[in-house]
C-alpha cells in the first residue's frame, strides 16, 4: 500500500499495489517491483522497490527502494506529487 499526495490540490490517495502491478497518481505511473517486511512482523516496516515514470516515459524519475519508516531516506523528488510506502500486502 502506497500513499500519494498531490501537493497542488492538497489531497492524498491510497494506492493499493501487488508485486508487478502499476498504479497511477496524476500523470505518474508507479510500478511495485518488490515489497518486503519482517517475517515475524508483517505489519512492521515495509521496504518497497518502486519504478516511477511520467506519462509512459522511457526513463524513470525514480527507481529504488523506499522504506516506510524513513520516507525521506530515499524519496521521490517531484514538484507536484509525493509518494511514500505505508505497508506491504500480505495476501
Amino acid at each position: 500500500m502506497l500513499r500519494g499526495l498531490d501537493k497542488l490540490a492538497g489531497t492524498t490517495v491510497d494506492i493499493p499495489l501487488a508485486k508487478g502491478e502499476t498504479g497511477g497518481l496524476g500523470w505518474l505511473q508507479i510500478t511495485l517491483g518488490e515489497c518486503r517486511y519482517p517475517v515475524d512482523n508483517p505489519a512492521g516496516d515495509a521496504y518497497a522497490w518502486l519504478v516511477i515514470r511520467e506519462n509512459n516515459a522511457e526513463v524513470p524519475i525514480f527507481e529504488g527502494w523506499m522504506i516506510a519508516s524513513s520516507p525521506a531516506l530515499s524519496a521521490l523528488d517531484h514538484s507536484r506529487f509525493d509518494v511514500w510506502v505505508k505497508s506491504c500486502t500480505t495476501d
